[in-house]
């Protein structure tokens, strides 16, 4: 009997070569960095990500020449940031950006628009304000996510948000590099130590010298208030309370969503259960799943390299024996419970202490002056007078917190000054919208997302008030292509970018965010979006049960019963 060879490993793709060559995350940034291009080469575009910067060019002007620039984004672990760091933020958009900023649906703020020559300055002046960009993108532990809302009177609302700080600050990047691109004075190299990470070593004792083979998310939340949608996560922490405290977590794995639709081996997940851990076993279990996805994840194959693949590979049981195995411990199974309610923290809340907090909806997150409308300009009042502690949510809004009785009115009257409508000024289906930045700015639009969607939710407006359904609560969740940003895939209606100013329709997913949609339509032209919604919602206003959701009736109903009733004649 011969031996049969070993069969041959698979070819690991660029990007892991890039890691490789990088020297752990450094080059070949340095020498492009100070060169006369505005733009770098392949492999400093996918070692920057993990630096948080992206390299785009403006697609409106695209027929003319590639424009280069840069979108810049700040992680910030739950959401949390001080007045004075978002006021250097806008600072930052107006005298190196595009004059925008951007909330996004991870809780980090991106600038747009800035230019290769620009980068030190703002990576550098955004680490003076005591935040961070290193690890918002990459092949790395992401911006950590936490439901926002700051009750003092619940406990478990702080426990949740030490463990995103424990999580982000165990997780994050240990390189030198980051220091030494953006943070050393270029004269005396001295390093300038600031929020950004700590004076370390130039070894990664999570990660090694290749990262891992695909971002890794993660969002923590409470069965009564899922908005940092840890089913969307590739780990979620569901918190276990008992007496007001949080006792332990049941973990989640395996979601993610972004697909390819040519290839049909890729698939949006939700997370599912595997087990239950103490508090205070949290970092180490979220430790030991890293390291798993870190030793087997696919590193040839880009297109299915997230964590929801290795566990369709493998199965959860056989996941698990080895997240138990890395860990050193076996871990029980997770607690019998689940999501029944979702919190947006918008309008005015007690916060239990004796002040207040109120969320202001910011429609797709993006803050701006444009016309009467002086967003920006009242946010830089309000920072500067009342000064309170932020929380961005996972929605693409602002909670301002600490607020005393007497700042309800004043804060009310700074943004009646400046056009901002209040959150109670939005209807229910634009609050609970949100869409990706899309075109002109990321390389991988296929049509429009957040330039397109306030005028469709202009008209369904219109049309759920004429059909008197304008008290509904529903997600609606626009990409400009498949990869999933704004979390489409397990929203009540998701509406995907799939060619040129044609979406795919996808219903039947809901606010708790446990519940993938499926495909409704595909390929449906902009001006028939609303039409095509609006047929569903008649239906659902003739059949729907009693408290049923949009989300839930669609469901219900399958694909197939929809289309039978709407499409007919």
């Amino acid at each position: 009997m011969t031996n049969k060879p070993d069969p041959k490993p698979a070819k690991l793709s660029d990007v892991e070569g890039f890691k490789q060559q990088s020297h752990f995350l450094l080059d070949p940034i340095p020498a492009e960095l100070g060169d006369e291009n505005e733009f770098f080469g392949k492999a400093s575009i996918q070692v920057l990500k993990n630096h948080g910067t992206y390299q785009q060019d403006n697609r409106d002007t695209r027929k003319q020449g590639k424009t280069y620039s840069f979108m810049v984004r700040t992680a910030i672990p739950g959401g949390k940031l001080t007045s004075a760091q978002l006021l250097a933020e806008l600072d930052l958009c107006d005298e190196l950006g595009n004059t925008t900023l951007r909330i996004t649906t991870r809780q980090g703020l991106q600038l747009h628009g800035i230019l290769k020559g620009n980068l030190r300055e703002t990576i550098r002046r955004i680490n003076e304000s005591q935040l961070t960009t290193l690890a918002a993108c990459g092949d790395v532990e992401r911006n950590v996510m936490c439901s926002p809302c700051p009750y003092k009177a619940d406990p478990t609302y702080d426990q949740m948000q030490q463990l995103a700080d424990k999580l982000a600050q165990h997780l994050q990047p240990r390189t030198t590099a980051y220091h030494e691109l953006w943070l050393t004075d270029q004269e005396t190299g001295e390093k300038q130590l600031a929020g950004g990470g700590s004076a370390g070593h130039e070894i990664e004792p999570l990660y090694g010298p290749t990262y891992l083979p695909r971002k890794f998310k993660t969002g923590i939340g409470l069965p009564g208030d899922n908005s940092a949608d840890i089913y969307s996560q590739d780990l979620g922490l569901l918190a276990v309370c008992e007496d007001c405290s949080i006792v332990g977590y049941n973990v989640l794995v395996g979601g993610g969503f972004g697909t390819t639709p040519s290839a049909v081996k890729t698939f949006p997940a939700i997370a599912q259960p595997m087990c239950f851990v103490s508090a205070t076993q949290a970092v180490d279990v979220a430790t030991a799943i890293i390291k798993v996805q870190r030793d087997f994840g696919n590193r040839a194959d880009r297109k299915v390299a997230r964590l929801k693949y290795l566990i369709h590979n493998w199965g959860i049981d056989r996941f698990k024996a080895k997240v138990e195995q890395y860990y050193g411990d076996q871990l029980p199974p997770p607690r019998a419970m689940h999501v029944h309610a979702f919190n947006d923290g918008m309008g005015w809340h007690a916060q239990g202490d004796g002040r207040w907090f109120y969320g202001l909806n910011i429609e797709n997150g993006r803050i701006k002056d444009e016309g009467l409308y002086r967003l920006k300009s009242a946010l830089r009042e309000i920072c500067t007078t009342l000064a309170p502690a932020l929380r961005l949510t996972p929605h693409q809004s602002i909670i301002f917190c600490d607020l005393e009785k007497e700042d309800r009115n004043r804060l009310a009257k700074i943004f009646r000054e400046h056009c901002v409508p209040l959150s109670e000024d939005f209807s229910n289906v634009r609050r609970w919208a949100i869409a990706c930045p899309a075109l002109p700015t990321c390389g991988l639009a296929i049509t429009e997302s957040e330039r397109v969607l306030p005028e469709l939710i202009d008209q369904l407006e219109s049309e759920l008030e004429a059909l008197g359904l304008a008290g509904e609560v529903f997600t609606t969740r626009m990409t400009g292509c498949p990869n999933g940003c704004a979390r489409p895939y397990n929203s009540d209606i998701g509406l995907v970018g799939k060619t040129l100013n044609k979406y795919t329709i996808l219903l039947g997913g809901r606010l708790l965010g446990d519940r993938l949609n499926v495909i409704y339509k595909d390929k449906v032209p902009t001006s028939e979006v609303v039409p095509t919604l609006v047929a569903v919602f008649r239906y659902y206003k003739e059949a729907r049960q009693e408290g049923e959701s949009f989300g839930d009736f669609c469901h219900r109903q399958g694909v197939e019963e929809l289309l039978a009733h709407c499409d007919g004649p």
